[in-house]
């Protein structure tokens, strides 16, 4: 008798505390953190023979901040992603490497329509500063160029809690694809 209480006692707060940590929509105010890899990209370097890429790497930041019609919140926040590739000329079986960098600040709209617990869907845009930077093994190319890029991209995040989630993201960032860990706060 006394094991049937406490097991109804655990289950009816194991109930309680998933409904507490159901998540809500993306709304103003809303913070989020975004750490993920990727796969793709449309930084391979031609005329290098056939080079290996690494998986791409980013952390984003947003923030929920207009509320608008439709129904929807508009976010703003920052970008950072680096992905590299690496391969030989072709001259003399020589090596070469290329790492990218991207720093980005991107607004998103987040729609909030669905009525769908737990799912944030949303779109938006990106204007970047680039930065490639390549070398070989001889240290005789050196180079590092910088360059400004505009972007677009659509996602969406699952929350299992309150506070952390999975996202998905297609678009041009540092790979055309990539996944991770959100946590908001």
């Amino acid at each position: 008798m006394k094991k049937t209480i406490i097991s109804l006692a655990i289950a009816s707060m194991a109930l309680c505390m998933t409904h507490y940590t159901s998540a809500q929509e993306f709304v103003q105010g809303t913070n989020v953190i975004n750490a993920g890899f990727g796969v793709g990209g449309s930084f391979s370097p031609g005329g290098f023979g056939s080079p290996s890429a690494g998986l791409g790497l980013s952390a984003s930041y947003e923030r929920g901040i207009w509320e608008v019609g439709g129904p929807g919140v508009i976010s703003l926040g920052g970008y950072l992603g680096t992905t590299r590739y690496s391969g030989n000329t072709g001259f003399n079986n020589e090596k070469f490497r290329w790492r990218y960098y991207i720093i980005g600040a991107r607004g998103a709209y987040h729609f909030n329509g669905l009525n769908v617990e737990n799912l944030d869907v949303y779109g938006g845009a990106m204007l970047s500063l680039n930065i490639a930077s390549f070398n070989d093994d001889d240290g005789l190319i050196d180079n590092i160029d910088t360059f400004p890029s505009g972007s677009v991209f659509v996602g969406g995040r699952w929350y299992f809690t309150q506070n952390f989630g999975v996202f998905a993201e297609a678009g041009y960032g540092v790979s055309f694809l990539t996944l991770g860990a959100s946590f908001r706060f």
